[in-house]
């Protein structure tokens, strides 16, 4: 049985269908750099942190031993609330009003603000909890 040849109309449709998926592909890759690095600017620019630090603080501090935390390798923790889209809540911490001034303050001083709950004081500067909320808000 001998083979046919392809006609060359197919060889040409398969090219342009290869070449729609590699565009679109190259396309959303760099929609979604663009909204995560507008993502970032923006959480920056409301807490007056630095998200990239967060993320290193996030690792430093051991905060996903308690928490789910998006983007955190290793961090998923189940004794504190899952951290995924917390900027998109209402509240912090049951009843705290969910604005950057209040996650400063809340990853400050938690006990001030709560006291008995079970998130524990870390000893944060004002600087390591601006970049940590940055990170967090960001990954909305």
């Amino acid at each position: 049985m001998a083979s046919r040849p392809i006609p060359s109309s197919l060889v040409w449709l398969a090219a342009i269908l290869l070449l729609a998926v590699c565009v679109t592909l190259v396309a959303g890759g760099a929609i979604y750099l663009e909204t995560r690095a507008a993502d970032e600017t923006r959480a920056d620019a409301m807490t007056g942190g630095h998200s990239e630090r967060g993320r290193a603080a996030l690792y430093r501090h051991g905060c996903g031993a308690c928490h789910v935390i998006p983007g955190i390798d290793g961090a998923n923790g189940m004794v504190g609330p899952d951290l995924t889209h917390v900027g998109q809540r209402a509240s912090l911490a049951g009843s705290l009003p969910n604005d950057p001034e209040t996650m400063v303050r809340w990853l400050m001083h938690p006990q001030a603000l709560r006291p008995g709950s079970g998130m524990p004081e870390q000893g944060l500067s004002e600087r390591q909890a601006r970049d940590i909320a940055a990170y967090l808000y960001a990954r909305n």
